[in-house]
C-alpha cells in the first residue's frame, strides 16, 4: 500500500500507481473552508500569522479526508507583503488581498525590500512547515510560491505593469529578475524547512492576458528561472496557470516543472492531447464544489481521470463556503469508484 507521499512522488516521476493522488497544494489553491475551520476550531485570519495554527489547519485538511497532502500558506499575498505591499488580512469567509501597492512603475523596483525569511509572514510559513515536518510522516508537505508575473503584478498596479512589459521592456526584465530572485530565496527556505514539493501558482501569467509572444518572453522565462533556482535536490514542482491554454500549448510545454496544472476552463482531454508526455493535474470545478451536489463532484472527478489527468485536484482555490462533504467527495470517489 503506497503512502500519499510515495503515490505523489511516483506519479511525478511517471511511474505507475494504484490510483491518482488527490491533492490541493495551498497558496492560490486554498483548501480551507469554513466547515473545516468550525470542525477543528482554528480560524482565519488569525491562522495567517500563527505558525502553530497554520500547521494545525494544514493537518486538518488531511485528517478530515479532504486531500492527501499538507500545504501552506493559505493565500498568495505573503511575497508581495514582504516586498512592501499592504495586505488586508481577510476574514473567516474571504482570503487576504493586496490593498495598496509598493511601487508605481517597473523602474522603481530598486526601492523594494528583499524578502527576509527570518521575520514576518514568511517566517510563519517556514515555521509551519517545520512543525509539519517534525510531527508528521508519509504525507507530502507542499510549500507554495506565488508565480513571478502574479507577484510582480501584486507589488504594483497590474494594468500599469502589463503596459510596461511592452513600453519599458528592458526595465521590466530587470524588475522580473529581481522578483524571481526573491521567490527563489523564499522557495529554497521552504525546501530547507522541510517541504517535499513546491507549487507555483501564476494566475496573472496567463496566455489570455499576455498573448503567446509575451507569455514566452516573460511567464515562461521567469517560471523557468525560478524552477531552475529550486532544483538542486531535483525535488518535485507543480506550476498552475489560469485561463485558456489553446493559444499557448507550445509555450507552456517549455515550462520545466514536474507537473502542469490548469483551471476548469481548460478541457483536460484537450490538454492531454496537446501535452502528451507531461504529468497533468486538475481540474474539478470549484463552482461545483461550492454549489453542486456530491454526485456531481464525483462525476467530475471521474471525468478528469478518464480525460487523462494524472493528479486529481480542484481547478482553483476552494470557495470558503464549500460544503465539507463536497470537498471530501473527490477523494472518496478515487478510493471507492476506481
Amino acid at each position: 500500500m503506497l503512502t500519499p507521499k510515495e503515490r505523489l512522488y511516483n506519479v511525478m516521476k511517471g511511474n505507475a500507481v494504484d490510483r491518482p493522488p488527490c491533492i490541493c497544494p495551498g497558496g492560490m489553491m486554498n483548501m480551507v473552508t469554513t466547515d473545516l475551520m468550525d470542525a477543528v476550531d482554528i480560524y482565519m485570519p488569525e491562522t495567517h500569522t500563527d505558525a502553530r495554527m497554520m500547521a494545525g489547519l494544514a493537518k486538518a485538511v488531511y485528517d478530515s479526508g479532504c486531500f492527501e497532502n499538507y500545504g501552506v500558506p493559505f493565500c498568495m499575498t505573503v511575497e508581495a507583503e514582504e516586498m512592501g505591499a499592504k495586505v488586508e488580512m481577510g476574514s473567516r469567509v474571504y482570503e487576504p488581498h493586496v490593498s495598496a501597492y509598493a511601487i508605481e512603475s517597473v523602474e522603481d523596483y530598486g526601492k523594494l525590500p528583499r524578502i527576509d525569511t527570518g521575520k514576518g509572514r514568511a517566517k510563519v510559513v517556514l515555521d509551519a512547515i517545520r512543525i509539519l515536518r517534525e510531527e508528521t510522516d508519509g504525507v507530502p508537505i507542499i510549500g507554495n510560491l506565488t508565480g513571478p508575473i502574479s507577484t510582480a503584478s501584486s507589488v504594483m498596479e497590474p494594468v500599469v505593469f502589463y503596459k510596461e512589459l511592452r513600453k519599458k521592456n528592458k526595465q521590466a526584465h530587470a524588475y522580473m529578475d529581481f522578483i524571481t530572485r526573491q521567490l527563489i530565496s523564499f522557495g529554497r527556505a521552504q525546501i530547507e524547512a522541510g517541504a517535499d514539493v513546491i507549487a507555483i501558482s501564476d494566475p496573472s501569467g496567463t496566455g489570455e492576458i499576455l498573448g503567446p509572444k509575451y507569455f514566452e518572453e516573460f511567464a515562461v522565462t521567469y517560471l523557468n528561472q525560478l524552477l531552475d533556482g529550486l532544483q538542486e535536490e531535483k525535488m518535485g514542482t507543480i506550476v498552475h496557470i489560469c485561463g485558456q491554454m489553446s493559444p499557448v500549448y507550445k509555450e507552456v510545454n517549455m515550462v520545466r516543472s514536474s507537473v502542469l496544472s490548469f483551471d476548469s476552463v481548460v478541457p483536460m482531454k484537450e490538454a492531454r492531447a496537446n501535452l502528451k508526455d507531461r504529468v497533468l493535474m486538475g481540474n474539478v470545478s470549484t463552482f461545483a464544489l461550492e454549489f453542486g451536489e456530491q454526485e456531481k463532484v464525483r462525476t467530475l472527478a471521474k471525468g478528469c481521470v478518464r480525460s487523462g489527468s494524472d493528479i486529481i485536484s480542484p481547478a482553483c482555490g476552494l470557495g470558503m463556503k464549500s460544503p465539507l462533504a463536497n470537498v471530501q467527495a473527490i477523494l472518496k470517489c478515487l478510493k471507492e469508484d476506481l
